[in-house]
């Protein structure tokens, strides 16, 4: 039976259908690590699902940051500065637990989740909400 650690809901939703889609799976990468978790197998994907997380999360973010910038969005540069903590944090644990420091816990996973959530209705919802001040309506 599938462990869910994030329910899809949509009031995660920002309301542009590609960065949503984005956020969607994201949450079913980090749902899927989670799963591996509750099964025992968590070291053995932690490479690759690692990988996905990161490699997907650099494309979310460079997608949001591109539209960002093309909508003169104030806020670009605070925004960028959580991406790159992220990024930073989840490469630090990984450097952690490959120096036998850090086993693969509830903690990584609540951060995850907690991050990705409080990113999304936090400073996610602060963009979205000038796109629309803004009569931005689809993102091009």
């Amino acid at each position: 039976m599938e462990q869910v650690l994030i329910k899809r809901s949509d009031s995660y939703s920002v309301g542009f259908d590609e960065i949503d889609n984005q956020h969607i799976h994201l949450v079913d990468l980090i749902n899927q690590f989670y799963n591996a978790f509750c099964e025992g197998k968590a070291n053995e994907f932690l490479d690759t699902v690692y990988k996905e997380i990161i490699l997907y999360t650099d494309y979310h973010f460079a997608s949001e940051e591109k539209y960002m910038k093309q909508y003169n969005y104030p806020d670009l540069e605070a925004h960028k500065v959580l991406h790159t903590g992220f990024i930073d944090k989840i490469n630090d644990m990984l450097s952690e637990y490959k120096s036998g420091k850090l086993t693969i816990s509830y903690e990584l996973m609540n951060f995850l989740r907690d991050w990705l959530l409080n990113h999304i209705n936090g400073t996610d919802m602060d963009y979205a909400k000038y796109f629309r001040e803004q009569n931005i309506m689809k993102l091009d």
